[in-house]
Order: structure tokens, then C-alpha cells, then sequence
């Protein structure tokens, strides 16, 4: 009986932590955008394998009039999954905190113009070790070249994540 729970406590799943709006706040406070945490609104209940994660801001853009979309992740693929928060601000902040972020927290989209849109077709190239597959895809979203977008197939049954080349050709991986 004591074997069997030895047993069972190896295989306990590691133990989860409750990233807070505190964390968030001051990663985006380091990253150039000085926000208070009573701010931020966690879009789902976002938890950690650490008690202290390291955030990076992936991504910032408008979103709506005064609130701001972040993606956020941690530094470690392991200790967390990338998420969305919500950051409320008024129009002079958001402009402001837009222009404060460094180039590579600052989306794309934010940097150049849109080249595809949702609903315009395009050439998606799948590339894997082996295989090479090029098929006609219809964009969900827009985007600019480097950006990554959703696209479908034509009868709409499968969603492909492929980043946007130019105006009529998407990659991405099997």
C-alpha cells in the first residue's frame, strides 16, 4: 500500500501558480509602457509552473477606443502558454505607449500595411522535412508581410496558421 502511493505522488502533475495583473503591469511598465495594474485585465485565468515567471510583451495594438491587446508569454516555453490581456488607456496613453514600445515588441501590423485581408485569396505553401504542398487558401484575417494570419481552405473545413509573404502568398509548416 505504501508502494502505491509513492507511486502516485511521482506522477502528480507540477503545480500551477496565478500569473496576477501585478506581474503583468510591471513587465509592460519594463518594456516601455508605464501602466498600474488595476489597468490590466486578465482575459482567462492564466497560470505558471514558477512563482515568479519571467514575462516578455510579444505584442501590443489597439484594440477597441480605449483599451490596448497585449500578448504576453513567458521567457520559458515551460513555465507558461502565451496569452492575451487587456489594457485600458486613454487615447493619449495609447498613442504614447505604442510609440514607447522597442521594435520588437511592437506587432507588424502596427510597422507596415496591411497586404492581405479577410476574405481575399491566397497561395499558402506548407513546407515539412519531406513534403512540399501548395494549395488555394482564403485569408481570415489581414495582414502585413511577416505577420502571422489564420487562412482556410477553400470548403472552409481546415485553419491553417501561415505568416503572410506578400499580397497573395502565405508559408507555413507541416
Amino acid at each position: 500500500m505504501a508502494l502505491a502511493a509513492g507511486t502516485s505522488s511521482a506522477w502528480a502533475a507540477p503545480a500551477h501558480y496565478p500569473i496576477s495583473t501585478e506581474q503583468v503591469a510591471a513587465t509592460m511598465s519594463q518594456a516601455g509602457v508605464a501602466i498600474q495594474s488595476n489597468q490590466v485585465t486578465l482575459l482567462s485565468e492564466v497560470v505558471s509552473t514558477t512563482t515568479s515567471p519571467v514575462l516578455k510583451v510579444r505584442s501590443i495594438q489597439p484594440w477597441g477606443g480605449e483599451k490596448m491587446m497585449a500578448r504576453v508569454e513567458c521567457e520559458s516555453s515551460l513555465e507558461c502558454v502565451p496569452f492575451l490581456v487587456s489594457v485600458h488607456v486613454n487615447a493619449s496613453e495609447q498613442a504614447q505607449a505604442l510609440l514607447s514600445l522597442p521594435s520588437p515588441t511592437t506587432p507588424v501590423a502596427l510597422r507596415t500595411t496591411p497586404v492581405v485581408h479577410n476574405g481575399s485569396p491566397a497561395i499558402l505553401e506548407l513546407e515539412g522535412k519531406r513534403v512540399h504542398i501548395r494549395l488555394s487558401v482564403i485569408c481570415l484575417e489581414r495582414g502585413a508581410p511577416g505577420q502571422m494570419i489564420r487562412a482556410s481552405s477553400a470548403d472552409r473545413r481546415v485553419v491553417f496558421r501561415a505568416k503572410v509573404i506578400d499580397g497573395s502568398l502565405l508559408k507555413g509548416s507541416l
